[in-house]
Parts: structure tokens; sequence; C-alpha cells
């Protein structure tokens, strides 16, 4: 099949079609694949790969090809069909079954990939089975001793949707006037089927599935997608807006005044609710997000867990600790009651579950105000030529300072009432630089400072 190293990156596989990847690649995917699922199957567990696929013009055949190659090598495959990510999480885990999700999320329409899990929704990533992948798809796959799988077609949405809400009421609280842009995306199939109940009053934003994003790209954590849900909640008097990313495993959150809310106040405020079910449960953040997130868990009676960036961490950590719940700054949200799984559809819920619950007077921003702190600089993206060495440099200014240094995750540096992370990306030559502080202006002096320095010579 020939080399893969464009497509197959640290927890999924993704590039431009076609002329990255097409059909032969998904078919020798799908695949290896299933040889690796045989490799590790127990006697009585079945062989069958669920499969979901966004609305991507190339999920259809890409999916089609790659359920060819599972089914080459003696698996069967159950199509869900058209689905959001935490929708494929919600059928692998109910049924205890593998699975491959078809999407590429945010990226713009020429990009699709797969996401892949075991049973139970475990994420495989390239230290978990995704390289062994890789390098059986590269090469000459066996001829399957077993006969021919199949493929059926299912339908989950209303399990799935059932669900979600029993796991999350919202039909009881008052009513909420809400804004949700699909971005063209998964989530215009999953709200109307999860949140049209008699309370919320729905306006629908760019709900038709269409992969080629004629509104705008389905990325809400850049600010100039969110543009559109900020004025339609302040022209409609909202009380909250949502928005969703491509495949609808993330939500972001705008309050009544049209203002962009921070993912750590959304996980802070996710973990103090899921606390208040499980008294002293372990809850996970990644390095990026807000000191205000395992203030509030400690203050809830938690135990706060520092992790890398990505869902990888995240999840093994919950597997480790037994956490009931993980946040990260990305708007990425996991619950141990969904199989330690990402839902931006749960996040939704619980937000709407808590401002539902709370007096007619209470409005989101005021509620959010005890899990919004401090002032943080979002993620600042900049290309260096050589980011090791930059990072070096950065480091090096602080080598003499009275603060606290640690490279969990490329360099984090923290005084008594500012910190910033600077580290990384895992595929372009690029440095992500995150800042936060206990004031505005003091969070402008750090994350110009380092900026400064990060540009230097560039």
């Amino acid at each position: 099949m020939g080399n893969l190293d464009a497509i197959v990156k640290a927890y999924d596989i993704r590039g431009v079609v076609p002329d990255q990847w097409d059909a032969p690649q998904a078919r020798a995917l799908g695949a290896a694949f299933a040889l690796v699922l045989e490799s590790e199957r127990s006697n009585n567990s079945r062989r069958a790969v669920v499969l979901g696929r966004d609305m991507r013009p190339s999920s259809q055949w890409l999916g089609d090809a790659f359920a060819e190659g599972a089914c080459s090598q003696g698996w069967d495959v159950i199509d869900i069909g058209l689905a959001s990510t935490d929708g494929l999480y919600f059928a692998s885990g109910s049924m205890d079954l593998p699975g491959a999700m078809f999407t590429a999320s945010h990226n713009p329409q020429e990009y699709n990939g797969i996401k892949l899990c075991r049973a139970g929704a475990a994420p495989v990533g390239q230290d978990s089975g995704l390289a062994h992948i890789k390098a059986i798809a590269e090469g000459e796959l066996p001829s399957s001793e077993l006969s021919l799988g199949s493929v059926s077609v299912i339908d989950v949405l209303s399990d799935y949707s059932a669900y979600l809400t029993g796991l999350v009421p919202i039909s009881a609280g008052r009513p909420l006037k809400v804004v949700v842009d699909a971005g063209n995306g998964m989530a215009g199939l999953t709200v109307p089927a999860v949140l049209h109940v008699p309370n919320l009053d729905l306006v629908e934003m760019f709900f038709d599935l269409d992969g080629t994003f004629p509104n705008h790209e389905a990325n809400p954590i850049e600010p100039e997608n969110l543009v559109d849900l900020q004025a339609m909640v302040i022209a409609q008097g909202a009380d909250v807006g949502l928005a969703f990313d491509g495949d609808a495993d993330r939500c972001f959150v705008v309050d009544e005044k049209g203002q962009a809310v921070s993912p750590s106040a959304i996980t802070a405020l996710i973990a103090d609710r899921e606390l208040a079910r499980s008294p002293g449960s372990t809850v996970i953040h990644n390095l990026i997000t807000s000191w205000t997130v395992p203030e509030v868990v400690r203050e809830a009676g938690g135990e706060p867990v520092r992790t890398r960036v990505g869902h990888s961490f995240i999840k093994a950590e919950m597997a480790r600790t037994g956490a009931v719940f993980g946040g990260e700054h990305s708007g990425h949200f996991y619950f141990r009651d969904f199989w330690r799984a990402d839902s931006g559809m749960l996040a939704a819920l619980h937000v709407l579950s808590a401002l539902g619950q709370s007096a007619p007077s209470v409005t989101l921003s005021s509620l959010l105000t005890q899990y919004d702190r401090y002032r943080q600089s979002g993620e600042i993206n900049t290309k260096v030529p050589d980011p090791v060495a930059v990072i070096a440099r950065v480091r090096s200014m602080y080598q003499d300072s009275k603060v606290s240094v640690d490279e969990l995750d490329g360099l984090t540096v923290a005084g008594s009432d500012w910190w910033f992370n600077l580290r990384p990306s895992n595929t372009e030559p690029l440095l992500r630089l995150n800042v936060e502080a206990r004031s505005g202006e003091l969070m402008a002096t750090v994350r110009d400072e380092i900026l400064n320095a990060v540009r230097e010579g560039n």
C-alpha cells in the first residue's frame, strides 16, 4: 500500500482526499484494523466493528471501502450511518464493540479521517495500536482463512438521545431560549434528537448537513467562527448559545451577552456538578486549563489530577484513577458514565441543566462568575523553524527566577499570580502559547514578553 506517514497522526488518521489518501488506503486500513483486533480477540467475543460517518462528501465511499477491508478479514461491520463522533462512542460502548468513525472533525472540506476505538470506546492511538495498524496496512495484506464478513445497518440515534438525557435530564428546568450553531456539521442531526424538549426554545443555525461548510468552518475554537452565533444570541435575546464542531464531539458556549465562555469555566462547572453526584471523586484536567479548575475541584471535595494535553492521556488517567470527569481547554469533555469518552452534547446538557435549575433572574454570565476567576490569553500559535531551540531559549530566561518550571508537556512556568505554557504542535512547526494571570493587564504583560522571545529572529 505504500507509506502512510502523511495521514497517520498521534491520535487518529487524517489527510487530504484524494491527494493523501483514497479508497485503497481506507480498504487497507479496514483490513489492518480487523487483523489487529483478531490478534487481541478473546474466544467468546464477536468479530464485529461499528462504523459511523460524518456529512463530508467523501465519508460515504471511504467508509464503504474500510468496511470492505474489514469484511475481507472475516469481520462483520455494523453501519450506524450518519453520526456524531460521540454517537459512534455510544454505539461502541453500549454494544461493547470496537468502532471506526469517518470524520476530519473541524478540518476544511478537503480533509477526511478515521477515529478508531476498541470495545467500550477505548482509545486507539500511536502507542495503543495505531502504529501497528499502520505497519500492517503499509505491507502486503494476508488472505484470510475466515469467511467474508457482512455489513448490516442499524440506527442508534434514539438510543443515544435517551442515554444522554438519562444521564443529565433537562426537561424539568425553567424555560430557556437556546441558539445552536451546528456549523453544517453533525450537530444538525443530533441536536434535534436530544434538545427538542418543551422547556427549550431552540433557534437553529446552519443545521443542514453539508460537508462543504458553506457558512463557516465548523471549528468554534477560532473566534471568527463564533461571530454568527454571538450576533444571533444578542438579536434573539437568548439565554445561551451553543456551537459544535464538525463531528459534534466538542461544544463551545456563548453567554447571554454574546461573550464566548472559556472551556475551563465549563470544565469547572461540570466538575462541580459531577462531584455533587459522586463526592470525593477524581477530576482530570490538562495543564492548559485554568487554575480555577483544580481550585473548584478541591472546594467541592474532589481530587484534581493534571495531565498532558490530548485525549489519550486524559482517558488513560481516567482509567487509572477512576475519575468521574475530565476536561480540556480545547472544548473536549470526558465522562466516566460515557465510557470515559468525550461528548460535546453531554457538556451542553450540563450547561442547560445548571442554568435551567437556577432562579429565573440568574443569567449564564452570573452563574459562571464563580468558575471564571482568572484572565486567559487563549491559544496563540507561532510558526518557528526550530521549536526545541525556541523553548530552550525561553526556559533560559527563567533559570535564575523564583518560579516553578516543569516540562510535563512542553514548558510550563508559573509565578505566584501567573503562568504560561509553551508547547510544540505534534504535526506542524508551531509553538502554542497559553497564558493566565490574576488580571488582564498582567496576563498581557506576560503574553507579550513570551511572544517577543518566541518570535525573536524569526
